[in-house]
């Protein structure tokens, strides 16, 4: 009941307002007015008394809000008038209320009681299972993802997601002028582990390996797996003298490192492809003779140093050098 009740003196506002209160009344919805200056709750409908309790003598951020003693800061009184003090029109916000957790579409809206003061009328649906199904399709959206930028098998990024992470460490490079190393590198004769040994082992080998690799690299290094055998590692901010330790490292773990199958053991090999680029800062690119420095052709070099590598004994370091 609003604290300035129509009066019997005037017959018409009287019953337009119990007309009024009525429809009020059957909504599903939190239905409440309060004064826009005093925050003095004139009227409360069925549904916020069964949900908040009584509003009798108290203030809107008394009867909604935990622990309120305050006008809230969110409060949309602000934006339900403007300059002149005219009514806006409807502000539709969403909220999770602090006294039972659950979230409400509001539509708020400046208007005329039936006493002539401007109040605010506020309707509040309950959208907590809405939100709830968003939050899920926001969480199975970001799984979507997360499996689409994956590796199925060892777990690290795949060739999707390195090409797209990749060239935004590219664009960082630009526009740091620090250095970007790429090594690219595979796992020798595997086509002969997986012939004496079988495919599972060499799906064994192939996660073994990785892990040894994602645990000697950086947080912000970027490490993938781009099919196969064939693996990528971009290192940012790095020179080229780090990154070839990190690759002779590398090469060291992998091949002292045991590979389980059943009650055996055997060794694997790796052949490694090096190169790195000095971006000077402030310019679009960095070009060798006509070529522009794009993540396609610095990972060329890298591959074209691991060719290299394989042709002259496996097991080692080549680098692309650039100028």
């Amino acid at each position: 009941m609003p604290n300035t009740s129509p009066t019997s003196e005037n017959p018409e506002e009287s019953h337009s307002y119990q007309a009024l209160k009525t429809v009020l009344n059957s909504l599903d919805a939190l239905v409440y007015v309060a004064d826009m200056d005093t925050h003095e709750v004139l009227f409360f409908n069925d549904y916020g008394k069964s949900v908040w309790g009584s509003s009798a003598n108290k203030k809107c951020y008394e009867v909604l809000q935990k622990g309120q003693n305050s006008p809230c800061e969110f409060c949309s009184n602000p934006k339900l008038v403007d300059s002149a003090g005219n009514s806006t029109g409807v502000y539709v916000w969403e909220f999770q209320n602090t006294q039972n957790g659950r979230w409400y579409q509001c539509r708020d809206q400046a208007i005329r009681w039936t006493d002539g003061r401007l109040v605010r009328m506020e309707i509040a649906t309950d959208i907590t299972e809405r939100k709830a199904i968003e939050h899920e399709l926001k969480l199975a959206k970001a799984k979507a993802e997360e499996l689409a930028d994956t590796d199925e098998l060892t777990g690290i990024h795949n060739r999707r997601a390195f090409f797209n992470y990749g060239n935004k460490l590219i664009q960082q490079a630009r526009r740091t002028g620090q250095p970007l190393a790429a090594i690219m590198f595979d796992i020798d004769h595997f086509k002969a582990v997986n012939d004496q040994w079988g495919h599972a082992a060499g799906d064994k080998a192939l996660v073994t390996l990785t892990k040894a690799v994602a645990r000697a690299i950086r947080t912000p290094d970027l490490f993938a797996r781009l099919g196969g055998e064939e693996f990528a590692i971009l290192l940012p901010n790095t020179p080229f003298e780090d990154a070839h330790k990190l690759a002779m490292r590398l090469k060291e773990n992998i091949a002292d490192l045991p590979i389980k199958a059943g009650n055996d053991q055997f060794y694997c090999t790796a052949s490694f492809g090096l190169t790195c680029a000095q971006f000077p800062p402030h310019t679009p690119s960095f070009a060798q003779g006509s070529e522009s420095l794009s993540l396609d052709v610095l990972l060329q070099r890298a591959d074209e140093a691991l060719l290299e590598a394989k042709k002259t004994g496996r097991n080692k370091v080549c680098e692309h050098l650039t100028s």
